[in-house]
């Protein structure tokens, strides 16, 4: 379906340009994950208009039963450490710890502390994020979290291992928020998975 018609769609759903249909706990598609650091939030319009028409699948997701991945993510009691970043691994993995700089691939579910409404996640999309670690292409509570911080009693995590983080406004987004869906200092909880 080209993306003008599926434009047409969404018009005739009644479904604003930039919105999203109200859904419990279910975050609308995004092309570009929220944990990308801000200088890479400038969107184009026609991104915009991209977003507008996955609106309408945000729906097919929530009937098709795709709900909260984390629910199936694991349990564990987190830690506080000096820097302010929770964490706890849900699963250690097994194989190699990134080293600063290099490429990985995560899976991951972020919510809303406050209120642990889902904002974004990989699940539901299927495909991991891929970025390179420690160089600032994600917020820094995730280089941190999955780096490891000797100084604050943080181990790397390996591939193959689960960590919940639970990243303070300043380790995240601070007092500007993002993208219109993280408000201005909320403290975000990930469920990340590293797959490589």
């Amino acid at each position: 379906m080209a993306l003008s018609s599926r434009i047409q769609t969404v018009k005739a759903a009644g479904i604003r340009k930039g919105a999203a249909p109200a859904l419990p706990s279910v975050a609308r598609p995004r092309s570009r994950p929220l944990v990308i650091a801000s200088s890479g939030l400038a969107q184009s319009n026609s991104l915009q208009s991209r977003r507008a028409a996955l609106g309408a699948a945000a729906a097919v997701v929530a009937l098709a039963g795709a709900g909260d991945a984390s629910a199936s993510f694991g349990t564990c009691t987190p830690v506080t450490a000096a820097n302010g970043l929770g964490w706890c691994d849900v699963e250690v993995g097994t194989g190699a710890t990134p080293a600063k700089g290099a490429r990985i691939r995560c899976h991951y579910t972020g919510r809303l502390a406050s209120n642990g409404a889902v904002f974004d996640s990989s699940y539901e999309r299927r495909q991991p994020l891929s970025f390179s670690i420690g160089v600032g292409m994600v917020i820094k509570g995730w280089d941190v979290g999955i780096l490891g911080s000797e100084a604050d009693g943080i181990p790397p995590m390996k591939v193959g291992g689960k960590r919940r983080l639970i990243i303070p406004a300043e380790l995240g987004y601070g007092s500007r928020g993002a993208g219109g869906v993280i408000p201005p200092n909320a403290v975000l909880e990930f469920d990340v998975e590293l797959v490589g």
